[in-house]
């Protein structure tokens, strides 16, 4: 059997086909086309599918021949008799006309099955005889002669010789020089295909898919070419003869189909394609070496699977390790997560409790308020300079001050401009439409009288968590009673915050501070604070205070301090006025320290009020010379003068009397040298030493209090003493605690502790009432209708910043009425520079203020007056 070569696809090996041929008897002749074994329904012949071949050519008008000038004609579409009952489905069946077209498409499939899928593209549509012209015969003259042409003197009846078949060999291996040397031949004896006038009248046959038939007649080759069509167009080789296996001319007349064994394509020992007519395909055109394509070979599948389950393996192990550690070692973590997400927790803050005088006069309470604050992120320089300019004057700060603030912070989202603000002022701010400028509501302390007891009151403000925290004061003091407890509210929201109505919430109510109930009356705090800031404008003191108080109950009514400041906007330069002079700042008492070296001796029966007392012009003591405020000559003055007039003389000599170990005892018991009971943020002690290290100059001055320290709150305590008959009351400030339900828990009381026997305490009361008097120190210390007992001082300053002695401070401490004691007043100016006696400068605001508390208790006055004490006895 003969074989055909494809062109390029020559060089590619056999597929299995299975092939029936011969048509049932009787059957009527199908009209076959050049592709009827690539149609889908015998697609099985083929061993693969056409629409995967490489160039497949769409089926179309066949190609005129070249030259002729022809339209091209349409082929006709192939036909298909129904299968028959009964048969094979393995089997196909194909009906030709003519028993030569048969044969030759029998021979032209065994031979190379797949070759037809890359023939050319003028062999696969159809372009051999029609119908019509296989019916009449046309195109079958010369039809011996373009087979001898075709085989080179060939045997009649065969298609090609058998040097050519000898050549080819059954495997499609390559061909012998004998083949190879007979291509010129047959092209020259044949007839080519190129220069075929007409496909309709050519003596060629031309089987279904563009074989020729073995009439003899020749394969065309292109005239460019210059080969047969035995060998493909651009390699130009002859095609080598062949067995035949299938049926011969002389068989092609039988009418039964019969079975052919699909032919098997040879494998060659190293893989890969068989090398049949690998070297023509290889070649171009001339016999040029051409590169063959590379075939399209599937990838393998069992690879593919092998690499598709390791990669799902891989992703398995990933998300089984992910699993694990979300439900194994990182539950718990997730899991606490998740619930933050899902709940909200929020503080209610409870009101801070308030601050009230006696009377309940607020001090301190909790309102709502404003703040303003900026997102400087959001807003361009400009709009930060238009923001400060307009806010400067709503804020109350400057405008430079506001744009530095956001300027700082440019990259933040939130910053304050203002805190503790009125409601209007968020109004006014608001109302300004500033972008990037807001309002929030917040909780605040208000002080609502403002400087009033500012000194004591103490300050508040935000702490951890925008919490009111004590900072000084009363406020710092008791901050745990005045706190209160936060209560607590947990619900669960959406991503977006929104709350769940049918989830479990859980509210906790917060507990409201307690109110701290003073011993302030607001109205003496008034008094006092007024005149003494007019003494020290008056007197251009560095400053002063105030102490009134209760000397039977220990209650304190006034403590006034100045400068003053306002805890509602504090300054920079209210740094230095922040805190109560009355406890946290010690003095050098001076004379009015003289009234604890006259109980000791008083009280030991050294001495009573008309004792003499030889005073001389000064004395010796140490180093150090002492002298009385004014000069004078020796004087005989009693017990009672030396403490009216305040001399420094006759005091060291009375003191000596007593002893320095007992004057230190003396001076202790009043109190001294240690903290009051009030227990007040930032109390000091004073400064007294032992008196076992005391010098004979510091022994001596230490009598008439220099040489040590007090506050004035130490020595208002020792002048209630007296006052209420030798009993020591420790000072109170706090009177009561009343809880949020309304609960009065009263401070309390510090046991009363003797100091001094009444009998001395009277004796001294008396000796007092004469200071206030024209013969005594501070006759401008009196008040009209009352009997008014205390003592002036005066004494020299140390500065602690220059570390020397320099100024005065100036002081009077007293007791009204002298008969029944009901209020104890004590005025320290601190380094007048306009006047320094204390009588002078320190007295009259005593009165002042004394005059008015009397007033405001209500205590009448005594409508007595004492009898007179004899006082210098050269009078």
């Amino acid at each position: 059997m003969s074989s055909t070569g494809r062109g390029p696809a020559a060089g590619r090996g056999r597929s299995r086909l299975r092939l029936v041929t011969g048509p049932p008897a009787g059957s009527p002749d199908p009209r076959s086309g050049g592709d009827d074994l690539l149609d889908p329904s015998v697609r099985r012949f083929s061993g693969r599918d056409p629409e995967r071949g490489p160039e497949r050519a769409t089926p179309g008008r066949r190609p005129a021949p070249r030259g002729s000038g022809a339209p091209p004609a349409r082929r006709e579409p192939p036909r298909r008799r129904p299968e028959p009952d009964g048969h094979d489905p393995a089997t196909e069946y194909w009906y030709p006309e003519d028993p030569e077209a048969y044969e030759a498409v029998v021979e032209e499939y065994v031979d190379d099955p797949q070759s037809d899928l890359r023939a050319p593209a003028s062999r696969r549509s159809g372009t051999g005889p029609t119908a019509r012209e296989r019916r009449t015969g046309a195109g079958r003259t010369g039809a011996g002669a373009a087979r001898s042409g075709r085989t080179g003197a060939g045997q009649p009846g065969s298609s090609r010789t058998r040097a050519g078949r000898t050549a080819e060999g059954r495997d499609g291996t390559d061909r012998t020089a004998a083949g190879r040397a007979a291509r010129p031949t047959a092209s020259r004896g044949g007839t080519s295909r190129g220069a075929t006038a007409n496909p309709r009248t050519d003596t060629s046959r031309v089987t279904p898919h563009g074989a020729t038939a073995r009439a003899g007649t020749t394969r065309a080759s292109t005239p460019r070419a210059g080969t047969t069509r035995a060998g493909t167009a651009r390699a130009g080789t002859q095609r080598g003869a062949a067995v035949p296996r299938n049926p011969t001319r002389s068989t092609a007349s039988r009418t039964e189909p019969v079975r052919v064994q699909p032919a098997r394509r040879a494998r060659s020992s190293r893989g890969g394609p068989p090398r049949g007519r690998a070297g023509a395909a290889r070649r171009g055109l001339g016999g040029a070496a051409g590169r063959t394509p590379r075939p399209f070979v599937l990838a393998s599948p069992r690879r593919r699977v092998r690499v598709a389950v390791v990669l799902m393996v891989a992703v398995l192990v990933v998300i089984a390790a992910r699993l694990a550690q979300l439900q194994g070692f990182a539950s718990s973590t997730y899991a606490e997560q998740a619930e933050q997400q899902l709940r909200r927790k929020s503080v209610l803050p409870a009101d801070r409790g308030m601050i009230t005088d006696r009377h309940g006069g607020r001090l301190a309470q909790d309102i709502e308020q404003r703040a303003v604050y900026a997102d400087p992120l959001l807003m361009t320089p400009s709009q930060i300079s238009d923001a400060a300019r307009r806010l400067a004057p709503v804020v109350g700060r400057s405008e430079n001050e506001l744009r530095s603030l956001m300027t700082s912070n440019a990259k933040e989202r939130f910053v304050y401009l203002g805190r503790g603000l009125d409601r209007s002022v968020g109004d006014e701010v608001t109302e300004l439409d500033l972008y990037g400028i807001g309002v929030l509501e917040e909780r605040g302390r208000w002080y609502s009288l403002r400087t009033l007891g500012a000194n004591f009151v103490g300050f508040a403000n935000y702490g951890d968590n925008d919490t009111i925290v004590g900072r000084a004061g009363l406020e710092q003091a008791y901050d745990s009673v005045l706190r209160g407890t936060d209560g607590r509210r947990q619900i669960e929201a959406d991503p977006s915050g929104r709350e769940i109505p049918s989830a479990q919430n859980m509210e906790k109510e917060p507990l409201d501070g307690s109110t701290l109930r003073l011993t302030i009356d607001n109205d003496i705090q008034w008094q006092a604070q007024r005149e003494l800031a007019e003494a020290v404008r008056t007197y251009e003191a560095d400053g002063g205070t105030i102490v009134v108080m209760k000397p039977r109950t220990g209650e304190l009514l006034a403590m006034a301090d100045a400068p003053q400041f306002d805890p509602n906007n504090i300054t920079e330069r209210d740094l230095d006025a922040i805190g109560n002079r009355s406890t946290g700042q010690a003095f050098e008492p001076g004379s009015v320290n003289k009234v604890i070296t006259m109980a000791a001796a008083l009280d030991r029966g050294l001495i009573d009020a008309m004792t003499p007392i030889t005073v001389p012009p000064s004395i010796e003591r140490g180093r150090y010379t002492i002298t009385d405020s004014e000069p004078h000559g020796t004087e005989h003055l009693t017990a009672a003068g030396v403490l009216a007039r305040s001399s420094n003389i006759g005091t060291v000599l009375i003191a000596e009397k007593v002893g320095n170990q007992r004057l230190e005892e003396m001076m202790r018991a009043f109190g001294l040298g240690a903290v009051t009971e009030l227990d007040f943020p930032g109390e000091t002690a004073g400064a007294l030493t032992s008196a076992s290290q005391w010098s004979e100059s510091q022994a001596a001055t230490i009598a008439y209090g220099q040489g040590m320290s007090a506050t004035a709150l130490q020595m208002a305590s020792v002048y209630a003493t007296v006052a209420n008959g030798g009993m020591r009351v420790a000072p109170r400030l706090v009177d009561a605690v009343i809880t949020p339900d309304g609960e009065v828990q009263e401070t309390a009381h510090e046991p009363e502790r003797r100091v001094v026997s009444p009998e001395t305490a009277a004796t001294l009361t008396r000796m007092l009432e004469e200071v206030a008097t024209e013969d005594g120190t501070a006759p401008l210390a009196e008040v009209a209708g009352y009997r008014v007992a205390g003592k002036t001082g005066t004494a020299t300053r140390y500065d602690p910043v220059s570390e020397r002695y320099d100024g005065y401070v100036s002081s009077f401490v007293g007791f009204a009425p002298a008969d029944d004691p009901q209020v104890v007043v004590e005025v320290v100016l601190d380094n007048p520079r306009t006047g320094y006696y204390g009588g002078q400068v320190a007295a009259p605001v005593f009165a002042e203020v004394m005059k008015f508390a009397l007033t405001t208790l209500g205590v009448p006055p005594p409508g007595t007056r004492p009898d007179s004490l004899v006082l210098d006895l050269d009078r």
